[in-house]
């Protein structure tokens, strides 16, 4: 496995408060700002640090970046109900935070990883003010039947009959050893920091959340949004006819990343950038400043 979590960078660990909930996120900020914020938001199991390769060569163009883990994963503490943390629920804390930044004069480039893809379609549905939306290895809805699906199937009722440390075991010997060790342990310890009512919902919502491309096209033309779907070459989880036909609907632009399958932020984010930056300048370019 990559260790891409772990790369060095420049991004500074914050505390973002929102609807009085305090998010953890790596933040950095550029030394010529261009008056844009990256928002990233990871995957079901995942956290900030899997934006870490993506940091510093976003900030190098200019852009400030904000990497954040949702409620409930691994430094961000969340609510004790897991409905709290369906797509639609987080998708409101999200749009919360990100019409801060634009009321600060920012203008905001939104990207959702897998679950985070749902939870920013839902901030954009909430009325999120986004310059553009990025929707990176997600799918119109829940996840199709195959390997994920079934894994999580298989691990809740472990989580609600043995708790979140059963599962951590189950979920090392399903992966094997993971070298690097640093890398091991962040694995580790963000899983078991995360909350389990968290997880839980999440992975309810990963089975259920309904397909809302209809409504999210009304939603991109009405506010005049841009709108990207990336999809690793090799993704696995929701299949890439899936994810052409989801950017046909909603009128977005396509781009894949080679060398990757359903992270490319961690298995090729060079390759990641590269599919990003030239959307995202043609954004910037065309959105006038607040």
């Amino acid at each position: 496995m990559t260790a891409a979590q772990i790369t060095p960078h420049s991004a500074g660990r914050v505390r973002v408060r929102v609807a009085g909930a305090p998010l953890a996120a790596l933040r950095a900020d550029p030394i010529d700002p261009l008056g844009a914020v990256a928002v990233l938001l990871p995957g079901y199991t995942g956290s900030k640090e899997d934006f870490s390769a993506l940091l510093d060569p976003l900030c190098a163009i200019g852009l400030t970046v904000l990497a954040l883990d949702l409620p409930g994963q691994y430094e961000s503490p969340g609510p004790g109900r897991e409905e709290d943390y369906y797509p639609d629920p987080l998708g409101r804390t999200v749009a919360a935070l990100v019409a801060e930044l634009a009321a600060g004069g920012d203008r905001v480039l939104l990207l959702g990883h897998s679950y985070g893809g749902l939870v920013a379609r839902s901030a954009v549905l909430a009325g999120a003010p986004v310059a553009g939306l990025t929707l990176l290895d997600s799918g119109p809805g829940g996840l199709p039947q195959g390997q994920r699906r079934s894994l999580i199937d298989a691990t809740e009722p472990v989580m609600r009959a043995e708790g979140i440390e059963a599962v951590q075991r189950l979920r090392e010997a399903h992966d094997g050893t993971v070298e690097p060790p640093e890398l091991a342990a962040l694995l580790r310890e963000r899983f078991l920091r995360s909350s389990s009512a968290g997880l839980l919902g999440m992975a309810t919502g990963l089975r259920a959340e309904p397909d809302r491309v209809a409504e999210l096209a009304a939603a991109l033309r009405t506010g005049d949004i841009g709108c990207l779907v990336v999809y690793g070459e090799s993704e696995d989880v929701w299949p890439a006819p899936l994810q052409r036909d989801m950017a046909d609907r909603l009128g977005a632009a396509v781009a894949i990343v080679p060398g990757a399958a359903h992270s490319p932020s961690i298995e090729n984010p060079q390759a990641l950038l590269d599919a990003l930056l030239p959307t995202w300048r043609r954004w910037l370019a065309t959105t006038p400043t607040p």
